[in-house]
């Protein structure tokens, strides 16, 4: 018996990282998933990191297959509601219900002070980090409310949710954002007995931070720094002395959110930081 047999999961961002972590893990939990992703660059990040691509997209649902578990995916722009509601309902035709919600796409953008962005970076971030997390529930919320058997919706927010951070000011509005989202959405969802929480990580080995342009936001003397250069820094940040979590701790406190044990806990924020917010 799984915790979450019988369920579906709804993914945003699944083609790799926390996303493709998540379906793996509520999958090997007896879940079936609708996953996607943009699987496309985009402009304003790739001068940091690459942006996943289908190949990725791929892997994960032969990640979910290997484990016997269904899975519908699409390549699908969450800043598009007609894109993100037609992902949902190609999986809704296969499965007929949605359970589990994780509205975890978000890009990562960071290097200049707050009055030295360019509008196209806090646009670009906004909507996907905060109008992409809306749309996600504004696509699912009007099935949740008709199925009648409440649900789990799980935001995926930041230490930037939490407190400043210096030279991060799109993203760390953007997460702040999704806090006041998940507290309005949990009074509403209630007498539905659908639960809305938020995740909130430290830095996370996934290629958002693992890259020489983050590992400069740490040390920007450095003209090539390395991840071995870096980890100090990284580890400065975190009351525990690690550098970053992995994608499955993530996942794990999903899980928790999505599955029964929590069926009392809503308008929560979850921390799986290393103590970071408290430092």
């Amino acid at each position: 018996m799984g915790r979450l047999d019988d369920k579906v999961a709804f993914i945003t961002g699944a083609a790799r990282g926390q996303g493709r972590s998540h379906a793996i893990r509520l999958a090997q939990e007896g879940a079936d998933i609708i996953a996607l992703d943009l699987c496309e660059e985009i402009d304003s990040v790739k001068r940091f990191y690459p942006g996943a691509t289908e190949d990725d997209l791929a892997e994960t649902v032969s990640a979910v297959e290997k484990l016997g578990r269904r899975i519908v995916a699409s390549k699908a722009d969450v800043r598009d509601l007609a894109e993100t509601r037609a992902a949902l309902d190609k999986g809704l035709a296969e499965f007929g219900h949605v359970d589990v919600v994780s509205a975890n796409a978000g890009i990562f953008l960071f290097g200049d002070k707050t009055h030295e962005v360019s509008e196209q970076d806090w646009d670009d971030v906004q909507d996907i980090n905060l109008k992409g997390v809306w749309h996600t529930c504004k696509a699912v919320i009007p099935q949740l409310i008709e199925q009648g058997t409440g649900g789990s919706i799980i935001l995926t927010s930041s230490t930037a949710g939490i407190k400043g951070t210096p030279n991060v000011a799109a993203y760390t509005a953007s997460k702040h954002g999704v806090v006041g989202l998940m507290r309005t959405l949990a009074l509403e969802l209630a007498p539905h007995a659908i639960r809305v929480n938020t995740v909130h990580p430290t830095g996370v080995s996934t290629d958002m931070i693992l890259n020489e342009a983050t590992y400069k936001l740490f040390l920007p003397d450095v003209e090539h720094p390395t991840k071995e250069k870096a980890e100090p820094a990284f580890i400065a940040g975190n009351a525990l002395e690690i550098p970053w979590v992995d994608p499955i701790d993530i996942s794990n406190a999903l899980l928790f959110l999505a599955s029964d044990e929590a069926r009392y806990v809503t308008g929560t924020e979850l921390k799986v930081d290393a103590g970071y917010t408290v430092k």
